[in-house]
């Protein structure tokens, strides 16, 4: 079963954990000096923020598996649609070690992929290539995918 993943850079990590444990109505599950995350069940959401990037605000989305064969079966259907994805493999990041990949959507916001193999002591075991709190690497470049050119009216507020 998958978990929706979202991942928010913030500027003060105790005024942030005060908020989201009130929105959420639960304490994180997991508290460093610079990372919290809160592993949901209702919605099923793994939901992290940090003070590790330059600029406050999302930072990634992602989903994260349960089984290896459904981030294979993600995987697949990412290169059957011809997305560009960067393949990290095992490797460290968040205080987890997963095995993971990458995609850019055509707004340039990272989605990461992955199934967490187990926790680590340290927020990674490698330097971070780029500015992202979870180690998105800047390669990927946006999908480019053709959109049907007819207008749906919208009514009322957006989402």
């Amino acid at each position: 079963m998958k978990r929706f993943h979202v991942h928010i850079s913030v500027e003060d990590l105790r005024k942030s954990i005060a908020f989201y444990s009130k929105l959420f109505g639960v304490e994180p599950t997991r508290t460093e000096t610079d990372y919290a995350k809160w592993m949901l069940e209702d919605p099923r959401v793994n939901f992290a923020i940090s003070t590790r990037a330059g600029k406050v605000g999302l930072d990634h989305l992602g989903f994260q598996v349960d089984a290896e064969s459904e981030l294979d079966e993600m995987k697949d259907r990412a290169k059957a649609a011809d997305m560009a994805l960067i393949n990290e493999g095992e490797t460290t990041c968040c205080y987890a070690a997963s095995d993971k990949y990458w995609l850019t959507d055509p707004q340039g916001i990272a989605w990461e992929q992955f199934h967490t193999l187990g926790n680590i002591p340290v927020f990674s075991e490698r330097q971070a290539t780029s500015v992202s709190a979870c180690c998105a690497p800047k390669s990927a470049e946006p999908v480019k995918l053709e959109l049907p050119k007819k207008t749906i009216p919208i009514k009322g507020s957006c989402c």
